[in-house]
């Protein structure tokens, strides 16, 4: 099983005792609140063999996030290929989704943080994106305490429907080379 470290959490493989936690999560109205509607416990599944399978087949993905000997399973975090066809495709996307009574400790920036270097140290790659809808401040606070770079222009998600006002999003940007300097200063 995959299984990285970091100062309070552990980063790892999904196992089959997330999926009931995950769901849970999924169908909380609050943490749903910036996608287009809660999810089923069978759409949870669904997507959670998904995020699990990416993870065997590559050796990364949405990695499971715990604290230990405090929650076995708080959430998601991490890299991610975006199936839609964005404007910017193709891409890697950083992302997150947490148990709401984790929220405001700093547990999706530190493990976002670890993505990142994971992103740019191990896979090489050049440039991570992340977006989320106009109105998720929370979601855009850790893109920017991670030296995100947010575009001037926003755009519509594919798979959020027209006329919904969560369609418009912004778009995020870090590149290898401003991430190392923020590394080193």
């Amino acid at each position: 099983m995959i299984k990285f470290k970091t100062e309070r959490l552990v980063l790892r493989g999904w196992k089959p005792r997330d999926y009931a936690p995950f769901a849970r999560i999924n169908a909380d109205q609050e943490v749903m609140k910036y996608f287009p509607a809660p999810l089923s416990e069978m759409e949870s599944n669904a997507n959670a063999d998904v995020i699990s399978g990416l993870i065997d087949k590559r050796g990364w993905g949405f990695w499971a996030v715990e604290i230990p000997d405090v929650s076995s399973f708080i959430g998601f975090v991490g890299l991610h290929i975006p199936i839609a066809k964005l404007p910017f495709s193709p891409c890697v996307e950083i992302g997150w989704r947490l148990d709401k009574q984790f929220w405001g400790h700093g547990y999706a920036t530190e493990a976002a943080r670890f993505a990142l270097e994971y992103g740019f140290i191990k896979l090489d790659l050049d440039e991570i994106v992340s977006f989320t809808a106009t109105q998720n401040k929370a979601s855009q606070a850790v893109m920017k305490r991670l030296g995100m770079r947010r575009e001037s222009e926003t755009f519509e998600h594919p798979s959020v429907p027209a006329g919904s006002s969560l369609r418009e999003h912004f778009l995020y940007r870090l590149q290898r080379d401003v991430w190392i300097e923020i590394q080193c200063s």
